[in-house]
This record gives structure tokens, C-alpha cells and sequence, in this order.
């Protein structure tokens, strides 16, 4: 994490900061815009020179900006005052399915296809006359859609190279489905950042029981594709880690995917072990339910489910029964993405913030600084384990 105590060489920022929230993000935005304030608000009062930049301290950063709709359901970006020279962020969150709008009188909810047209709109007002237009899409809009079978669409790579032919400079995502996608813009930024330490984090705040060492605790991942998730988890943490396999039946399509015959456990021995689970989504969560039933007959003890993004799409029944029935014990989810309130009721539920992380983000590109300390939590997440191994957590 880079030194908030500025000296004489440090840059001053590209141009004054402003973070132009979408509806749909606004929740988030108003936390990420808390966090930027109190930031150079504290650093600005710790330096005996500090630095003269117009809108450098403010007690807010937030552009006043929206897109209202015609009866007819067509829509228009509209940006309240002036963006000529800033460092603007547009924020996102195309999974907001809460949101409605009118179309001749009939009640539509916003899909991410009209969240991305909403955020079309926005830049198309501002990248005129903006230093740079900079997008932070914390869940990928079309981000499942990210590789081509048979004849198919390629959504996400046709949707970032349509921002960034806007002039979009930078794209700012979290825990891509598959990050390799950035090959569709290879000359232009694309940041996915990850969120353990926030996991982490959120799960030692709640259960002060947990023994973190090889033979208490062991990481799973729930399939091939949350490998990368899953060792970077164990090697960071120094524990274990297994993983599961899904056998599908390939020779049929249930609401566009191929139906899973059974997961398939490769690892070592998980009775009496804490176990945590970490995937980029829960979306039905069949999957991922399935895997914890499976490690907690196999004797495991607690069982905690981390999460990215905390979809739920088929609603939260499944889940209160099989917590109900001691398969989970805790899910955790960020709040990068719309989630349904009744999801905050339930006594497994744990939120990971991510407001603080993407002020810093947001503070780093502003500055031109390296973004390799915040991209890489290791020594944090390390320092955490140890106060909590300590009890000074």
C-alpha cells in the first residue's frame, strides 16, 4: 500500500478527482466517497507542504449525473455540472436488478444490458471534455460470456473494446470469471483486482474460534475454474487446500448450461478440519451448496463459503435450509454487487466491504501511482493472521 505521507517528489494528481455513480452503484459510491474524503482530508492535515490542487480537498467527490427515461423507455445521460479536466471514475453495478423503470405504463426492472447502455450514456457526456474517463464495473458485464463454443457471441470482449473505442482509459473490474478476457484489449489498462484480504478480514471480525494452521483448517475449491483462487488462498494462509470436479452431462442444455451429474473430491482427508470454500460467484448456488453437503459428511467442521459476488439468483430458501441442517455454517459475500436485503437477515451472512479498497484504488490511479501494492494483499493478509494468532484482533 503506497505512503500516504507525500514528500517534495511525490506527483500530484493527473486532474481533480470526481466519481460519477450510476444509480444502480450509488450505496457503494456514497461509502467509497466517505473513505476518499477522510483519506485527503487526514493526509492533507499531516503535511507541513501540502499540496495546492484545485479540488484536491473536497467534501465530496461525487458527480451529479443520471439518466432519466422517456415513457417510451428510451433513456439519455445526463451530466449536472462541469467535467472539462477531471479524472473521472464511472461506477457501475450491472447486476442491480432492483431498479425499475416505465415502458408505456408497464413496470420493467433495469437488466445489465440497461445498466451498460446507462453507462454508454454517461461517458458519451463527459468523454469530450474529461482529463480521462476511468470505469470501475465490479461485476463484468457479460463477464460469464467470456469464451466462444460453437456459434456464439463474444459479449464481454465485443463490450470492452466498445469502451474503450468510447475513449475509456481504464477499466476496473473485481474477480473476473475468467481474466484472461483483458486479451480483448491487450494496448489498454484492465485492472481485476481480488478481495481475500476483505474475506479474511470479515470471517476473523465474527469467529474468534478458528485456528489457522495445516491441521485445523483447509481451502477448497469448488471446481477447476477456482483454482487459482483456492492456492493462492492456502499458500498465503499456510494450509491445505482440495478441490472438486464437475462431471456434466454434455449432451443436454438446462437454462443455458450443461446440467452437473456430480462433483468429485480430489484431496486429502477433511474430517475435523475447518473448511473454506471460495468461488467468484454464488448465482443459483446448487453448485456450491452441493460441495458443502459433500464436505461436511465427509466430517469436516465448520464450513464457510466465501463469495465474490452473492447473486442468489434462485432466492435464499436452500440456503437457510441447509444451514438450518448444519452444512454451512457462514456466507460471505462483498457488497460490490446488489444484493437482496432479506440477505443481510440471515445469521450466516457476513458482508466483506469493499468501499475502503476501492478509495484506494480510485486514490492510486488518481496519483499515477503503481497499483502492484494494492493488487498484491499477501503481507497484509499475513500481518492480520498474526494479531489475530496474537489476539490483538
Amino acid at each position: 500500500m503506497q505512503n500516504d505521507n507525500f514528500s517534495e517528489t511525490t506527483p500530484i494528481p493527473v486532474a481533480p478527482l470526481k466519481v460519477a455513480a450510476l444509480e444502480g452503484c450509488l450505496d457503494l459510491a456514497r461509502k467509497t466517497d466517505t473513505h476518499l474524503v477522510e483519506l485527503r482530508r487526514n493526509r492533507i492535515i499531516s503535511q507541513s507542504m501540502p499540496i495546492e490542487f484545485k479540488g484536491y480537498k473536497s467534501e465530496s467527490y461525487l458527480l451529479k449525473c443520471h439518466c432519466p427515461r422517456f415513457g417510451s423507455g428510451e433513456a439519455k445521460g445526463v451530466v449536472k455540472e462541469s467535467v472539462r479536466g477531471v479524472d473521472m471514475f464511472a461506477m457501475v453495478d450491472v447486476g442491480n436488478y432492483s431498479l425499475t423503470y416505465s415502458v408505456c405504463g408497464h413496470e420493467n426492472h433495469m437488466s445489465p444490458d440497461d445498466h451498460y447502455q446507462d453507462l454508454k450514456r454517461i461517458i458519451s457526456a463527459s468523454v469530450a471534455h474529461a482529463k480521462r474517463v476511468n470505469v470501475i464495473m465490479p461485476f463484468l458485464y457479460e463477464g460469464r460470456q467470456h469464451k466462444r463454443t460453437k456459434r456464439e457471441s463474444l459479449d464481454c470482449a465485443l463490450a470492452l473494446q466498445e469502451l474503450i473505442n468510447m475513449g475509456v482509459n481504464d477499466i476496473i473490474t473485481f474477480d473476473a470469471h475468467d481474466p484472461r478476457i483483458d486479451n480483448a484489449i491487450p494496448l489498454h489498462g484492465f485492472d481485476n483486482y481480488m478481495p481475500p484480504f476483505q474475506f479474511i478480514r470479515a470471517l476473523l471480525e465474527v469467529d474468534k474460534d478458528l485456528k489457522i494452521d495445516n491441521e485445523h483448517l483447509m481451502i477448497i475449491s469448488p471446481d477447476e475454474g477456482a483454482m487459482n483462487r483456492a492456492v493462492y488462498f492456502s499458500n498465503v494462509l499456510g494450509v491445505d487446500m482440495g478441490m472438486f470436479y464437475k462431471r456434466r452431462n454434455y449432451s443436454t442444455v438446462v437454462n443455458g448450461k450443461n446440467p452437473i451429474v456430480a462433483h468429485e473430491f480430489l484431496g486429502s482427508n477433511v474430517k475435523n478440519k475447518d473448511v473454506i470454500i471460495v468461488d467468484d460467484m454464488i448465482s443459483s448456488g446448487e453448485s456450491m451448496l452441493d460441495v458443502a453437503k459433500q464436505i461436511k459428511d465427509r466430517g469436516a467442521g465448520k464450513v464457510i463459503v466465501c463469495a465474490t459476488f452473492g447473486l442468489f439468483t434462485d432466492g435464499f430458501e436452500k440456503f437457510d435450509e441447509y444451514y438450518d441442517n448444519g452444512y454451512i455454517n457462514y456466507v460471505i459475500t462483498t457488497n460490490l454487487t446488489y444484493r437482496n436485503p432479506k440477505l443481510t437477515e440471515r445469521p450466516y451472512y457476513i458482508e466483506a466491504d469493499m468501499s475502503k479498497f476501492i478509495a484506494l484504488i480510485i486514490d492510486t490511479l488518481n496519483h499515477d501511482f503503481s497499483t502492484e501494492p494494492v493488487l498484491s494483499p499477501t503481507e497484509r493478509i499475513k500481518a492480520l493472521v498474526r494479531d489475530y494468532g496474537e489476539g490483538r484482533f
